[in-house]
């Protein structure tokens, strides 16, 4: 999403706000770092953009003048190029922050629509696929409150912790309707209601 009105006049995707959010920290950063922040929390609210999108982004930001670029050296000696917000970035970004309009997230569940398309599968399959589900929810709930743990020992890091600890209720959430789910397809089976459509297979084809 971009503002109404960009100073540079090109409009920013969701993303290039997210990648310049990164480098709001502080900290000059190389596109592996910025990925790796991605992978530690913006994952869990967001996504984490691949690689190749991270430097579109920042090829984009460097273009509008959000950020900059130079040529540093690692540990090992070896070149690397390291990003850094402008102060015409930090304008911008809080500009977008302060006044980029509220829309609700976009819900693709594919357990969700498997589920709904359960007159396809067999009950033993649905009720793995909901399982799976519900242990991948538990997974991302632990890796979230590493995270959330991890952000709460850095100073300056308080609103991130935040978003962690928001990022533990939704997956401890999933977890817990997936456990929901998986009683409701009990019910159903037992009910003798689960009859597929006139015309469709009783059991999921190969």
């Amino acid at each position: 999403m971009a503002l109404p009105s960009e100073p540079s006049g090109e409009r920013l995707p969701a993303t290039a706000w997210a990648v310049l959010g990164i480098l709001s920290f502080g900290e000059g950063l190389t596109g592996y770092e910025i990925r790796q922040w991605a992978e530690h929390i913006l994952r869990f609210f967001y996504w984490s953009p691949a690689m190749s999108q991270i430097y579109t982004e920042l090829k984009r930001l460097e273009r509008v003048g959000y950020a900059e670029s130079h040529m540093g050296t690692a540990a090992d000696g070896r070149s690397r190029r390291v990003y850094t917000i402008t102060p015409a970035g930090r304008d911008a970004l809080a500009g977008w922050v302060e006044r980029a309009p509220v829309e609700p997230p976009v819900l693709k569940h594919g357990t969700a629509l498997r589920v709904w398309l359960g007159h396809l599968a067999t009950p033993e399959r649905l009720r793995q696929i909901v399982t799976e589900h519900r242990d991948d929810a538990q997974r991302l709930l632990e890796e979230a409150e590493y995270s959330r743990t991890y952000a709460a020992s850095v100073s300056g890091w308080a609103y991130p912790e935040l978003v962690a600890r928001w990022a533990t209720r939704y997956y401890a959430a999933e977890r817990d309707l997936a456990d929901q789910m998986l009683a409701d397809l009990d019910e159903l089976l037992a009910s003798g209601r689960a009859v597929p459509p006139a015309g469709t297979p009783t059991q999921a084809p190969g």
